[in-house]
């Protein structure tokens, strides 16, 4: 397994070898290549794709969905991709590493018990709280990621001992079939992957992770290099001011983005419809990410405390 400082420096190099192309112009359009896995928080910016709100702003968005934050991640700082959603958790521990990458827009953001996210366990199973976790095997899909740091942070804050869990790498797809056979006990789940476990009716909702964490904070992001937002200003500038007026409206009307994002997702919209949505935030707000940083400290994800408005781009739509 690589280490800290192995996976730092290889997003480093990724960073360095990543060329920071200007957007391409075609047709008086400016296209932005954008990657993201599946998610709920995706929500905001499949609709402004699909409502033509990009096109209105002058963008052609070329949307590629990937496996996993890291492989966005690792794109973004690569070249491949222009703008990328992350997990705050690795680009937290990028940039205390040095690695230039920086926040456009916010996205998924947590408040209070929120029911989007929940660890889940067979409902007929042994396990009845978090002290039933301990000396336990739980899932994530990369270890130090924010699904080990909120399970972690969950199993503490409510009378287990994260350090006796041992965790083990698997892809958020393979959960499931893993919680069933017995090779892991529980499972964080975000949204649209919860509710789709949820609809088998084989298990329950043990806790929600993230009230381990704080009772707000953000949980992913979308990031650029800091070379490709100075070389893209302008274009940076409209996407972020599309995705706050598009989650604005989405927060808002939630029912009518089904049509946009089920398909996204390779869901049935009936789950959808029924299942809790993740709210995104608007805007930027150095408040919210702290909480994360806090956190990683904690737990040893990064060495020191920084500031959250390091983070932060200046191409930004920051809270009033």
């Amino acid at each position: 397994m690589p280490s800290r400082r192995d996976f730092a420096r290889t997003l480093a190099a990724a960073a360095l070898t990543g060329l920071a192309r200007p957007a391409a112009a075609q047709s008086g359009m400016t296209t932005l290549h954008v990657g993201t896995n599946a998610a709920d928080d995706v929500t905001p910016l499949l609709w402004a794709k699909a409502t033509g709100m990009f096109t209105k702003a002058g963008l052609d968005v070329d949307i590629q969905k990937l496996t996993s934050g890291s492989a966005v991640t690792a794109a973004v700082l690569g070249g491949t991709l222009d703008i990328g959603r992350s997990s705050l958790l690795p680009l937290i521990s990028a940039r205390s590493h040095g690695v230039p990458v920086q926040l456009i827009a916010p996205a998924e953001l947590s408040v209070g018990e929120d029911p989007s996210a929940g660890i889940i366990v067979l409902k007929d199973g042994p396990i009845k709280s978090a002290r039933d976790l301990n000396g336990s095997t739980l899932p994530s899909p990369s270890l130090r990621d924010y699904f080990w740091i909120a399970d972690r942070a969950w199993i503490d804050a409510n009378g287990g001992d994260s350090k006796t869990v041992k965790f083990i790498e698997l892809p958020i797809s393979a959960m499931l079939a893993a919680l069933e056979t017995g090779r892991v006990v529980a499972a964080g789940l975000p949204n649209p992957f919860l509710a789709n476990a949820m609809a088998t009716g084989k298990f329950k909702v043990l806790g929600r992770p993230n009230t381990g964490i704080a009772k707000r904070f953000l949980v992913t992001a979308w990031c650029a290099t800091e070379s490709y937002i100075a070389q893209n200003h302008d274009p940076l500038m409209k996407f972020g001011q599309v995705l706050h007026d598009a989650t604005i409206y989405t927060n808002a009307h939630q029912s009518e983005t089904i049509a946009v994002t089920a398909p996204f997702w390779g869901l049935d919209p009936a789950v959808v419809a029924n299942m809790a949505r993740s709210p995104s935030a608007p805007t930027l707000d150095p408040k919210d990410i702290q909480p994360m940083i806090d956190v990683a400290v904690r737990y040893g994800v990064i060495d020191k405390p920084m500031r959250a408005e390091s983070m932060i781009a200046s191409v930004a739509v920051r809270g009033k």
